[in-house]
């Protein structure tokens, strides 16, 4: 192991969207990488958003995806707790010793005061915090406390440039005094993001933040925070930052949360496997190579270099997206993409016959794009025949009068059979509905597809009939006769 420590830290706010969960692969690749340690913390100080229900969704889609963590929630380790809400006394101590040390001062300045300072100096009175509160005397604080005004907390950010060499961006380097002293901790004692994230990294050892791009202005107020840190002794480096691009989704806009397409959830239960959506999420950024877009889990790890990472935004293509899937989908083990089909199918609420996917399942591997699709694909095979349906487009176009000779002929050639075998059903409609009826395949099998899958897209025709079984297959035609 490494002395490489970086750390994944969502608010379990809704739903994991793909954005969060291509910070979170980042992360736990590098550490993976070089043989560091992953440390998964969760940030839900906010009462009024954080639920109970997302936490858990935070945890199930990391341990679906197979995203693990060395360190955090249900696994533990030498910095637990691994949960904000349960390490308030941690802050108020730190945000004590920062403010014996000088580091944070009180500050009583409401918004309006600030900004009727700004109109009153010709400034524009948006500009915000004015650094106002600074040197305030102990008489003018005993005042204010007289008044019954209490204070917030700001951190006293340095009079110089603050800058640092990104791991993705290169130098970026913030001018003095353009990053005002900031609130860390509200008047009732409760301390704030800016104060509890970089506490916790720095009790955590974290040596690497790797985060998104909409980040990095706050970056210049954790170096400074950091710099307190290490004068009070509680750590004793500033990591190092690597900003990742931007995801962006339609129309040059940042990929919203809200965005259908971002939902995590979206992709599980549409049928995506965990490899064919993390390839994809790693492209976002990040390549394997130029002419390569295909790769596991394990090769993403062997070959990921964060500074390899590219700056430029990157655009979420939902068809490439599931083009991906889909070749995932056809490289997998046939019992492999059998036992995922069946599950597919129990999450889809149809009865999973096991022994009828173990011999329909190689009939639509290569056929999909994600397993919902081979589900509804094979729907027909699995429903009880009372709750078959035929499509009513389908059934328009196929089931009508040119689709009564075809099927009354296809009944009379296969009701004789012996073999209910693929080769004897195709050999018997060839010569009953090519040759008999002189119909081009198209025309000829299509009324018996729609009658028996209900639909006019199916797996292999024949070797459907046969897995549905000859009984099954001849009621469902007599039914469409009629």
């Amino acid at each position: 192991m490494t002395g490489v420590r970086v750390r994944f830290c969502p608010s379990p706010t809704g739903n994991p969207h793909v954005g969060l969960i291509r910070t979170c692969l980042f992360n736990w690749a590098y550490a993976r990488h070089v043989g560091g340690t992953f440390v998964f913390r969760v940030e839900d100080t906010d009462a009024q958003r954080d639920t109970q229900e997302s936490y858990r969704q935070l945890l199930d889609a990391l341990r679906w995806l197979g995203l693990d963590w060395d360190e955090g929630p249900e696994v533990g380790g030498p910095h637990a707790p691994y949960r904000q809400s349960e390490r308030h006394d941690i802050y108020r101590d730190v945000a004590g010793q920062l403010v014996a040390a000088g580091h944070l001062y009180e500050s009583y300045s409401s918004s309006q005061e600030i900004e009727a300072r700004h109109r009153a100096a010709g400034r524009d009175p948006k500009l915000g915090y004015d650094n106002y509160d600074r040197t305030l005397t102990e008489e003018q604080r005993a005042a204010f406390h007289a008044e019954g005004r209490r204070p917030v907390y700001r951190l006293r950010m340095p009079d110089e440039d603050l800058g640092w060499t990104d791991l993705v961006r290169g130098e970026v380097t913030f001018a003095a005094r353009t990053v005002p002293d900031f609130v860390v901790m509200r008047a009732n004692g409760d301390p704030l993001y800016p104060l509890v994230n970089p506490v916790d990294d720095a009790l955590m050892r974290i040596t690497h933040v790797l985060r998104g791009e909409d980040l990095l202005p706050s970056t210049p107020r954790q170096i400074a925070l950091y710099r307190a840190l290490i004068d009070i002794g509680v750590t004793d480096s500033v990591p190092q930052f690597g900003h990742l691009p931007y995801v962006m989704g339609e129309g040059n806009k940042k990929l919203s949360k809200r965005d259908p397409q971002s939902s995590l959830q979206h992709y599980r239960d549409a049928g995506y496997l965990p490899e064919g959506l993390l390839n994809y999420l790693a492209l976002l950024g990040w390549s394997i190579a130029d002419d390569r877009d295909i790769f596991s889990i394990a090769e993403m790890v062997a070959a990921f270099d964060i500074k390899e990472v590219n700056a430029n935004p990157a655009r979420f293509d939902g068809k490439k997206c599931e083009a991906i899937n889909a070749t995932h989908i056809r490289l997998l083990a046939p019992a492999d993409f059998t036992a995922r089909l069946t599950e597919q199918a129990r999450a889809a609420g149809l009865p999973a016959d096991t022994a009828v996917l173990a011999r329909a399942a190689p009939l639509v591997q290569q056929r999909i794009q994600t397993l919902r699709q081979g589900a509804e694909m094979l729907r027909f095979l699995l429903v009880r025949d009372d709750e078959f349906g035929v499509d009513e487009a389908a059934a328009g176009k196929h089931l009508g009068d040119t689709g009564r000779p075809v099927l009354e002929a296809a009944i009379t050639a296969l009701e004789p059979l012996r073999e209910w075998r693929a080769e004897a059903i195709e050999d018997a409609l060839n010569t009953s509905l090519l040759d008999g009826l002189g119909l081009k395949p198209r025309n000829a099998f299509a009324p018996i597809r729609v009658a028996v899958s209900g639909s006019a897209v199916s797996p292999p025709l024949f070797e459907s009939l046969e897995i549905l079984g000859r009984e099954r297959s001849l009621q469902r035609m007599r039914a469409a006769l009629a």
